[in-house]
């Protein structure tokens, strides 16, 4: 009974998303562009999970406006993070706020918008949300438990219709190019950086982010900041977070020289509690500073497979790998570099080793290693991502 039950769910998500992805949303978007010219100063900012403009398309957009002529418009569908019936209602209203657009920016993958026959000239310029090229994704999982079914991509694409995807580095280019099935298409991939990134070189974003930090967490003033930032487990509707981590331990062994912030990836809805002994010393910051104030005012990063470690390479800070789990992460996803290579810090596997790595620091940081893999992966994002990916408008 099981096994068919299974069966007859597959069948009706397929049944699902043929009518919708190959003809209701197409259907429409074919009758919006006979009826709608194209506006030649228009910019549709496409956010496919978030409800709100998120940060990586913030700096974008306040260029675009600065610049004074362009109609600029946010659009957010909520693919996969809610009920269907109104993510298609989302989906249907957004289609003719994109049909007539001359710029489309998008910053995630889409059921959705790869379904759409896009008029030939619209600009899609994809702003991928991540840095680097860590933990595989789109194509490159296709052979992983975490990953689609090839076939299934094939008739349902993700990640289509993109004019341009702006990288990090050289570097990586390769990486976007099997992850995008773009491989004849290489020319398309070009490594001007991550607009988000210029935040950092921003000295009143800095200074805002530490006046921030004191605000939400007064008992941060005068020490040192550990944030712990990992990557999610499981799908993306069932997300959770590792609890690997002893904050009894932690606190015993650095407090009060450390408080200790943790920031949870935003799929995760189930949140590990702090224990209430350990809050003076440990405070979940998840909803209230956001990654990049995080990562602008944090001493040491702790992370596993997130790729926020990159972007936290360009303050060429100490960085410890808690890879508690990585032969079973690697069944699950892969990496497109062998990770304990490419990891410019130590990796470890418990509570212990983290409390030495720290105890050990600041004789045992080795900023060479950081600085190298900064240049390798992170060459672009020199503060000046924005104002180059505004030119590929032109």
């Amino acid at each position: 009974m099981g096994i068919f039950l299974r069966a007859a769910r597959r069948a009706a998500r397929n049944l699902y998303k043929t009518w919708t992805l190959k003809w209701l949303y197409p259907a429409r978007y074919r009758r919006c562009i006979r009826r709608q010219p194209l506006q030649k100063k228009k910019a549709v900012f496409l956010e496919v999970r978030e409800s709100e403009l998120s940060d990586n398309f913030r700096l974008l957009w306040q260029e675009l406006e600065r610049q004074g002529d362009w109609e600029l418009t946010l659009c957010c569908v909520r693919e996969g993070m809610e009920k269907r019936k109104k993510v298609r209602r989302l989906c249907l209203q957004a289609i003719p706020v994109l049909a007539d657009a001359a710029v489309v920016f998008i910053s995630d993958s889409s059921y959705f918008f790869s379904s759409l026959p896009l008029r030939p000239q619209t600009k899609v310029i994809q702003t991928w949300h991540a840095c680097g090229a860590f933990k595989k994704f789109g194509y490159s999982v296709t052979d992983k438990k975490f990953g689609a079914d090839r076939k299934d991509l094939e008739r349902f694409p993700l990640h289509r219709n993109f004019s341009i995807v702006t990288v990090s580095s050289p570097e990586v280019v390769w990486a976007y190019a099997e992850a995008f099935h773009m491989e004849r298409e290489r020319e398309k991939i070009l490594p001007v950086g991550i607009s988000r990134t210029d935040l950092f070189y921003r000295q009143e974003f800095l200074d805002g982010a530490r006046r921030k930090l004191y605000e939400q967490v007064p008992e941060a003033k005068g020490k040192k900041v550990l944030l712990y930032a990992p990557t999610f487990r499981g799908r993306v509707a069932d997300a959770v977070s590792p609890q690997v981590l002893d904050f009894s331990a932690l606190r015993q062994a650095l407090a009060p020289e450390y408080v200790l912030l943790c920031k949870h990836h935003p799929f995760v809805k189930q949140r590990p509690k702090v224990p209430e002994n350990c809050r003076d010393f440990a405070r979940d910051v998840t909803e209230f500073l956001s990654i990049e104030e995080l990562l602008a005012v944090s001493d040491v990063c702790i992370s596993d497979y997130s790729s926020l470690v990159f972007e936290y390479s360009l303050f060429e800070r100490p960085m410890i790998f808690l890879a508690h789990d990585l032969e079973e992460y690697f069944d699950w996803r892969g990496f497109y570099y062998p990770y304990r290579e490419m990891a410019p810090g130590p990796v470890v596997s418990d509570t212990a080793e983290v409390i030495r790595c720290i105890q050990g620091l600041p004789e045992s940081f080795e900023k060479k290693r950081v600085s190298d893999f900064r240049r390798k992966f992170m060459s672009a994002c020199d503060g000046h991502a924005t104002e180059r990916i505004i030119q590929l408008l032109k």
